[in-house]
C-alpha cells in the first residue's frame, strides 16, 4: 500500500524500527523527518511510503531523495526498508492524555503529534519506544 508520507528509522536493540509521518500537504512530514535525521535517525523515505507486510520502504524513483521546501531536493542517505511500528499524524493538536489508538488500515499505535513543537523529535522517540514496549507508560496513548 503507498502512503503520502515519510518515513523514519532509528536502531533499537533489535534492530530498526520505523515511524511513518502522515499528514496534509505542507503539514511538516519532510521537516520532522529532516529534524529527526539530524537527530541521528535514517531516512527510509520522503514523500511516497510503501508498506507490505508490515515493512516500509521508498518507492525505487524517490529512493535517497529528500525535499527540503524552500531549497530543494536533495540525494541523503537512507534505509532500504525498515519494520514499521508506529503511526504518526502530524499537524493535528494532540490531545493531553490521550486513549491508545491504532491505525485504521495499517492496525498500527498511532499518535498525533504537533511537528511546530521543539520537542517534536525527542516525543516521537519516547512514543517509538513505547510502542515497541520499551517504555512504561502510566496514562496516555501506549497505557496497558
Amino acid at each position: 500500500m503507498r502512503f503520502h508520507a515519510s518515513c523514519a528509522a532509528c536502531l533499537g536493540p533489535d534492530g530498526y524500527d520505523s515511524v511513518l509521518l502522515l499528514g496534509a500537504s505542507g503539514s511538516g512530514k519532510s521537516d520532522m523527518l529532516l529534524r529527526l535525521m539530524g537527530d541521528g535517525w535514517l531516512m527510509v523515505a520522503d514523500d511516497q511510503v510503501i508498506v507490505e507486510g508490515g515493512v516500509a520502504r521508498a518507492p525505487e524513483a524517490l529512493a535517497g531523495i529528500l525535499e527540503v521546501r524552500g531549497l530543494g531536493l536533495f540525494k541523503q542517505p537512507y534505509l532500504a526498508q525498515a519494520p514499521l511500528r508506529l503511526v504518526v499524524q502530524l499537524g493535528v493538536q494532540a490531545i493531553r492524555l490521550p486513549a491508545p489508538q491504532l491505525h485504521d488500515i495499517l492496525g498500527l499505535p498511532m499518535i498525533t503529534l504537533d511537528p511546530a513543537q521543539p520537542s517534536a523529535p525527542a516525543r516521537l522517540a519516547l512514543a517509538l519506544g513505547a510502542a515497541c514496549g520499551r517504555g512504561a507508560q502510566i496514562a496516555g496513548a501506549f497505557a496497558a
